[in-house]
């Protein structure tokens, strides 16, 4: 029987296999408002078969966007906006849940096939850009505004606030980025947190904006429901977040009552050496599940049914997350399913070629 295709209990919620669509930008959305294109995409994996299906990073204010083009959390139109593709994932047997994130030193972007730096005014970008520290990410990047105290308590408010929002939308999981180099992350490296107060330092320091953060999120968010965490494993630099840190990290979310850890690794900084190869970040998650005790997601160039099979029928994570190869392949799920020998229920409407 297929490890791949048991079901995965979280709280209240059981996902019917043990396959995630990862949070992936699709640079389309105007004023936070997603459209007809998110419905497609994130629809068209739900039909694909896949047990999760989490949105892109969806900014919690309109200055923790990526880029003009994001998604957002943070007003009734969104909300609304949001509520009808949850519909449509749900009716296809999924789960649907949102990523809460907030890009902080990276916000203000151009799309990446407009270059990926600074977006000007004329293309929706904004000055005001924040970060632990006034660090720029990289050139053709902002200068960043350091977060004070009442800026600190104004983003967790602000991730507080996209919490609810995200049930009113009917989402049912709920995952804080805490990865990629973004707000969250920006805080736990010592790479791109510089700060002497209590928000910078040692590792407590450093962990204290994600802790928090991740605390006011579970608090408003229904005890039946679970609510995911991303990390970045490594920053794969010199003197950087390490895989160290992260499980000590995840000690703490885990008694905060976080329910999964979404493992991946890099984005902290633009000099990073990192050694890619087929399930090179599954080792992060192995580590941190048996470390930790927390359940894991692994991703990183999962592309094959036999080799998401061998990673959680070895306990090596509880789940998969699969980014490009469910682009190449909205229904992956299925093809895994009849490789692997599960049974997997196809829409009455494909029902003929399944």
């Amino acid at each position: 029987m297929s490890a791949l295709f048991q079901p995965l209990p979280l709280r209240s919620l059981t996902l019917k296999n043990r396959i995630g669509v990862s949070p992936m930008c699709e640079y389309s959305a105007v004023d936070g408002v997603p459209n007809d294109w998110h419905f497609v995409h994130l629809g068209s994996r739900a039909v694909g078969g896949a047990g999760l299906v989490l949105t892109e990073a969806t900014a919690v204010e309109p200055e923790g966007r990526i880029s003009p083009a994001d998604t957002g959390i943070y007003n009734d139109e969104q909300v609304s906006a949001w509520a009808k593709i949850v519909g449509f994932i749900e009716e296809h047997g999924s789960v649907a849940g949102i990523q809460l994130a907030h890009a902080g030193r990276k916000a203000s972007t151009a799309a990446p096939w407009k270059g990926g730096k600074l977006a000007p005014h004329s293309e929706g970008g904004w000055e005001e850009i924040y970060a632990p520290s006034p660090l720029r990410f990289a050139e053709g990047y902002g200068d960043p505004i350091e977060l004070d105290r009442a800026g600190i308590q104004r983003v967790i408010d602000a991730f507080t606030e996209g919490a609810r929002r995200s049930l009113v939308a009917g989402f049912k999981v709920v995952e804080i980025h805490g990865a990629h180099g973004y707000l969250v992350h920006q805080f736990l490296s010592p790479l791109s947190n510089q700060r002497t107060d209590e928000y910078g330092g040692t590792l407590e320091n450093r962990m204290r904006f994600a802790l928090e953060a991740s605390a006011a999120v579970r608090e408003v968010w229904p005890d039946e429901l679970p609510v995911l965490f991303r990390i970045s494993a490594s920053d794969w630099a010199e003197g950087g977040w390490d895989v160290e840190q992260s499980v000590e990290l995840c000690r703490r979310l885990k008694d905060l009552g976080i329910d999964l850890i979404d493992v991946s690794s890099g984005g902290a900084v633009p000099h990073a050496k990192i050694e890619i190869g087929p399930g090179y970040q599954v080792p992060f998650a192995e580590r941190i599940r048996k470390e930790s005790g927390m359940a894991t997601g692994a991703v990183g160039m999962i592309t094959e049914p036999a080799q998401a099979e061998e990673i959680v029928s070895s306990g090596k994570a509880d789940m998969v997350f699969l980014a490009r190869e469910l682009l190449r392949d909205p229904y992956w799920p299925r093809r895994a399913a009849k490789e692997l020998g599960a049974s997997i229920e196809a829409p009455k409407q494909y029902a003929r070629a399944w």
